[in-house]
């Protein structure tokens, strides 16, 4: 068996075509001088760009929503100024276009690969899909794609690029299996799109795995097993069966809002990563954006992107939102996400260094231009709203509301619509800020718990350390007291309270929000069904007592075997 991420999940059966990589090499190219090579490349990048768009078109008629944003943004990246220049200063020095090209593409890569950041190292993975097609198209070879594949194949490779998933035809592929790529990558992206299970970053897979052997790939638990046994095979048909089963039950919760057993209405929102996961949030019947992470703006790239670009990105959420709220993160950087172009200092425990509001606060510049483009973007609807990220100090909300007013009086001075109306609130996401929320709720427009660092700060225990894992625990008792007293300073000072953190979409915890007095939930689009049922199985009167008897409880373990036991 072979052991990886689960990017996506469900049950593949079927058998192994292992994709195989075609040469690239270029040593037998010969200079033909600095014009002509430069020539070549803007040839080339060009052939590139259309083809590229033409995948992102058929891309989107496919699957009717912004998935293709993810390959429109490599023409973007092919184009970029700063790749080409270096790439020209290289043809004047001698090097052909292909060698050029490969020199410069390996430095980002090398770059991004060693950031220390999942998100950046996926990113690496777009350069090396863009450098290899680059290369491709200056050969005169054919680009790498997935060919045409009888019914139940799973695809194996050592890496799968969005130019190659967007020619997969679902009807005959049953997984994926890759040996690179990781829960954000844009593979993983484009298959749950897709809605086909897929391993990501199992080692050797595309070595030990022949074509035409039978394999079971389960998407949720990162499992590989290769040449089942005839029980292996029963126990997951059986599982595929089940899921099957599974997922045409929560059909009937795939719209509507959330309403608990006696009427109760609860506010549901998506958790997106980026424009293309609009149409996702539409699909699974949000009632807005309860998290856009802006971070996909700055990251894959080597410069910040313009107040324009940004302006551009957050007006297309806004206008998809239509009426529905947009609750944008502003830039959430450091810790585990770091951005080699803005020349961060290293530190030694990054996660307690300068990341989120407080790197916005140290670098004026770069906060000021995200606010006018979100006071901009939020003109034309009204419907978007600021959260900040990683507070831990009223202080830091005074900082940032203090540049807000200051952003909006240049805007009025320069005659530029924006909206002067937009909320700004904070996100509890730190013991500090769940603490002292009494306080922040007297100057916070609205509260949003975030689950994933609160419950790693609080327990301090790495939520990304496999040696640790089982200390990190969302039902540990001094996590739910913690959000408990959250929820209710929110309560008494009429401040709304969501919560977007993973824990918002488990249904063992979801009658404890309920209990709590959550007002919304926010969560990814997929998981979105699920949190609807679970709160139609509950009266509040229940998950109150259920709530009373979790927080009884001596520790994390208990409180986890009282819910397994009551989930519904």
């Amino acid at each position: 068996m072979l052991q990886g991420v689960g990017v996506s999940p469900g049950v593949g059966i079927g058998r192994a075509v292992v994709i195989a990589e075609g040469s690239l090499d270029y040593t037998q190219v010969h200079f033909a001088g600095v014009q002509q090579e430069k020539a070549r490349l803007r040839t080339a990048v060009q052939a590139f760009a259309q083809r590229t768009q033409a995948m992102a078109d058929a891309l989107r008629a496919r699957l009717d929503g912004q998935e293709a944003d993810i390959l429109a943004s490599q023409i973007l990246m092919a184009n970029d100024p700063a790749l080409l220049a270096q790439t020209d200063s290289r043809i004047e020095a001698g090097e052909c276009a292909e060698a050029a090209l490969d020199a410069v593409c390996a430095s980002y890569i090398q770059l991004f690969a060693a950031a220390g950041d999942e998100l950046l190292a996926q990113r690496a993975a777009d350069i090396e899909d863009i450098r290899a097609r680059l290369l491709a198209i200056l050969l005169g070879r054919s680009e790498a794609s997935i060919p045409d594949v009888p019914p139940g194949t799973v695809l194996v490779a050592w890496d799968l690029t969005p130019s190659m998933t967007v020619s997969v035809n679902r009807e005959n592929v049953a997984a994926f299996v890759a040996e690179c790529g990781g829960m954000t990558s844009h593979a993983a992206i484009l298959a749950r799109a897709l809605g086909l299970p897929a391993v990501l970053g199992a080692a050797g897979a595309a070595s030990v795995l022949r074509s035409g052997e039978d394999v079971v790939v389960d998407g949720g638990q990162g499992a590989v097993i290769v040449s089942p046994s005839g029980a292996e095979l029963a126990r997951y048909r059986k599982k595929q069966e089940e899921e099957k089963r599974q997922a045409e039950a929560l059909q009937a919760y795939r719209a509507g809002p959330a309403v608990s057993a006696r009427g109760q209405r609860y506010a549901l929102y998506a958790n997106i990563g980026g424009v293309w996961q609009t149409a996702a949030a539409d699909e699974a019947g949000a009632e807005g954006v309860g998290l856009l992470r802006t971070e996909f703006l700055f990251m894959g790239r080597t410069s910040l992107p313009t107040e324009e670009e940004q302006y551009e990105a957050y007006a297309s959420v806004s206008r998809a939102m239509g009426d529905r709220p947009a609750v944008v993160r502003t830039l959430d950087i450091g810790g585990d996400k770091a951005l080699p172009y803005l020349g961060q200092e290293k530190e030694e425990n990054p996660y307690l260094g300068r990341r989120g509001i407080r790197y916005c606060l140290a670098r004026p510049e770069v906060f000021r231009t995200q606010l006018r483009a979100l006071l901009r973007a939020g003109a034309e609807r009204g419907n978007i709203r600021l959260m900040l990220p990683m507070v831990t100090g009223v202080q830091e909300l005074r900082a940032a509301r203090t540049m807000l007013e200051q952003e909006k009086q240049a805007l009025s001075a320069r005659g530029v619509a924006f909206d002067g109306a937009i909320s700004l609130g904070v996100m509890i996401e730190t013991p500090a800020a769940a603490v002292i929320a009494d306080l922040l709720a007297k100057e916070a427009d609205f509260f949003s718990i975030g689950t994933n660092d609160l419950v790693q700060y609080i327990l301090a225990a790495d939520r990304g350390n496999a040696d640790i894992a089982e200390l990190y625990a969302p039902c540990h008792p001094a996590v739910l007291r913690s959000i408990r007293d959250v929820i209710a300073a929110g309560r008494a000072a009429d401040v709304p309270v969501c919560m977007c953190g993973e824990a918002a979409a488990d249904p063992c915890l979801i009658p404890l929000w309920m209990a709590f007095g959550l007002d919304s939930f926010s969560a990814g689009p997929s998981a979105l069904p699920e949190v609807r049922r679970t709160v139609s199985r509950w009266t509040e009167e229940e998950a109150l007592c259920t709530a009373k008897e979790a927080l009884a409880c001596p520790d994390a373990d208990a409180v986890r075997a009282l819910l397994a036991a009551r989930r519904r």
